[in-house]
């Protein structure tokens, strides 16, 4: 399976050659703020299985994530955790069929913002989930 998609521009352009390793719904108070949304939905994939194209700008949210987004119109597209193994992170709205990958549950629903009510029946984990 492979999937690919890209920003609002249309400028930078990503393909995932495999299944992603999670699909999770972020209610961190940094991702709140990188993608200037209430949440960040998104598919983790392994790094040997991406690739872009395109001009990005990045820049650290903290000492263990690096983000990106288009340099020309400036749509979060992804986060790269800094441990083993690579990885990235994209946002499902980035994907040219948003639908295809579907959440698997929120995480750090400790920092969700008080008017987002979850009764989509998704688990969910006052931070990182267990294992």
């Amino acid at each position: 399976m492979s999937y690919q998609g890209g920003c609002l521009c249309g400028q930078v352009r990503w393909r995932a050659a495999g299944e992603p390793i999670n699909v999770r719904i972020c209610h961190c108070t940094l991702c709140q703020r990188a993608t200037g949304a209430p949440f960040f939905a998104r598919a983790l994939f392994r790094a040997e299985d991406f690739a872009w194209t395109g001009d990005t700008t990045s820049w650290p949210t903290s000492e263990r994530i690096q983000r990106r987004s288009c340099a020309r119109c400036g749509t979060p597209m992804f986060s790269a955790p800094n441990d083993a193994p690579p990885r990235i992170g994209v946002s499902l709205a980035t994907l040219d069929d948003p639908d295809a990958l579907a959440p698997e549950c929120h995480i750090f629903v400790g920092s969700r913002r008080a008017w987002i009510v979850l009764d989509d029946g998704l688990p969910q984990y006052e931070e990182r989930p267990p294992g």
